[in-house]
């Protein structure tokens, strides 16, 4: 897998990353989804590998494994519970994946974030307090490829959701309001959901697709979690959320990557620039 590192600022991410070369994959075969599919049951409510995404936060800084401004993690919120949230997001996909009876993608999904973010963000994480909880990641990308039942790997799913949500609260204090941290990484998550649209509308690779699903579920978690604060102190944020929210779940419709991605690129990164802008960035 290849990583672009640099150094972004707000909406330079979308714009950057539109019409870029490096939109191969892990080399996944995308599957297609089927005419009439069971609707997906996620268990909680998910990155391509090969082209680094950075959190949107003020400023600019040096990125790691996972885009991630590694340097900023220790005393930013946003950064630190970004990072979390790419997790996340890979966590979220690998399980929906692994319900549609995709394994390998699956497998891979859960382990991704091992060596793509959380090996970068660990000293912060550790200087917060935050107990290491990789094993869960690996363990669960063993069991899927063990064949594990979908029961089991439900289970695993909530026990990294469960310790993703409590490392959340050992985030580095700013000063900054929850409602105001939550819109943060909802925006980040957004942005990278539509980059991934873009990058896979470009491949036939399941990846970049599955990617962008799982950021658009960490989003819509990260917006759920402190939708009363942000209505509260973020209104304009609020109503571009939830409209960057509507334009990512038709694009983002099933986990399974449709035979045709008809939605429009350009409005799903206006979507999440939106967002970004109403927060003042």
């Amino acid at each position: 897998m290849k990583t672009v590192s640099k150094k972004w600022t707000h909406l330079g991410l979308s714009a950057a990353l539109a019409g870029s070369a490096l939109l191969a994959s892990c080399g996944q075969e995308a599957p297609k989804k089927e005419p009439t599919p069971e609707p997906t049951a996620s268990a909680t409510t998910a990155a391509p590998d090969d082209v680094e995404t950075p959190v949107v936060v003020p400023g600019e800084g040096g990125e790691g494994e996972g885009g991630v401004a590694i340097d900023r993690a220790g005393t930013d919120p946003v950064v630190f519970r970004s990072a979390l949230a790419i997790t996340e997001a890979h966590i979220l996909a690998a399980h929906d994946a692994y319900m549609k009876d995709q394994k390998d993608a699956a497998g891979e999904m859960f382990a991704h974030p091992v060596s793509e973010v959380l090996s970068d963000v660990e000293p912060y994480l550790k200087q917060q307090g935050v107990e290491d909880f990789t094993d869960l990641l690996i363990n669960a990308s063993s069991a899927v490829y063990d064949g594990a039942s979908k029961e089991d790997i439900t289970g695993r799913t909530d026990g990294i959701i469960i310790a993703l949500r409590d490392a959340a609260t050992k985030a580095p204090d700013d000063g900054s309001s929850e409602a105001r941290i939550a819109a943060g990484v909802a925006a980040d998550q957004l942005d990278r959901a539509a980059v991934m649209y873009e990058l896979a509308s470009k491949t036939d690779d399941y990846e970049p697709y599955l990617d962008g699903y799982g950021f658009y579920k960490a989003a819509m978690n990260a917006y759920e979690m402190g939708i009363d604060g942000i209505k509260a102190e973020y209104p304009d944020a609020a109503a571009a959320i939830e409209k960057s929210l509507e334009l990512m779940s038709k694009a983002y419709a099933d986990v399974l990557r449709p035979e045709t991605l008809d939605q429009n690129p350009a409005a799903l990164t206006a979507s999440a620039s939106a967002v970004i802008l109403a927060l003042g960035e």
